[in-house]
């Protein structure tokens, strides 16, 4: 006895499953997928606790020791996003556009490293907010290219934020707990509500 023929619109959906499935894989492949948001909403938590720690300071150097340990703990948390992400939608950390994503992200941190002590030195820390917040716009802006949409938005809006702190003196601690805290806030709550956490 012959098997029944398959109804037109069961193979209609089969294939539109098929081609879903196939365009996902292939954005995966083609984006860095592992933006952590719920790593960037914590990243935030600390930028707004630097920034409330920060202004109590009483020297540029015990200001700087605060942002500084900050961005390292903000630097791992992401990282250990980022891996956990991509562990668990089993893709490598360091696939094809993981790599495009450090090599976009690496080099704006880099300056901002060394333009940070040249500031310092210089005695001209009030210039370093805008900077930082500049950079690291340009780094996630670079990087994000590689990424899914909103990370380059993102990106520039933490350019715009570091525009606006070399522009508008006499806000730093204001901008940059806006900048760092806020905007990883809101957009590390979009990557965790479209993109996977």
């Amino acid at each position: 006895m012959p098997l029944p023929r398959p109804h037109p619109e069961g193979m209609h959906e089969h294939a539109m499953d098929n081609l879903r499935y196939i365009r996902q894989t292939m954005e995966r492949a083609g984006s860095f997928t592992a933006v952590p948001g719920v790593g960037g909403i914590l990243m935030g938590l600390i930028a707004l606790a630097a920034g409330r720690l920060a202004a109590r300071q009483g020297s540029a150097g015990a200001w700087i020791a605060v942002w500084m340990a900050a961005a390292v703990g903000a630097l791992a948390v992401g990282i250990a996003g980022a891996a956990l992400k991509s562990r668990r939608f089993q893709m490598p950390l360091l696939s094809g556009p993981g790599r495009k994503f450090v090599a976009g992200f690496t080099p704006a941190l880099l300056a901002g490293g060394v333009l940070t002590l040249v500031f310092y030195r210089a005695g001209v820390s009030g210039f370093l907010p805008g900077m930082w917040l500049l950079l690291y716009g340009a780094a996630v802006l670079s990087g994000g290219w590689a990424s899914v949409r909103v990370v380059p938005l993102m990106g520039g809006c933490f350019m715009l934020a570091g525009t606006m702190a070399l522009l508008v003196p006499g806000y730093n601690d204001q901008l940059l707990a806006a900048g760092f805290g806020g905007l990883h806030l809101v957009f590390g709550g979009v990557i965790a509500a479209k993109y996977g956490g």
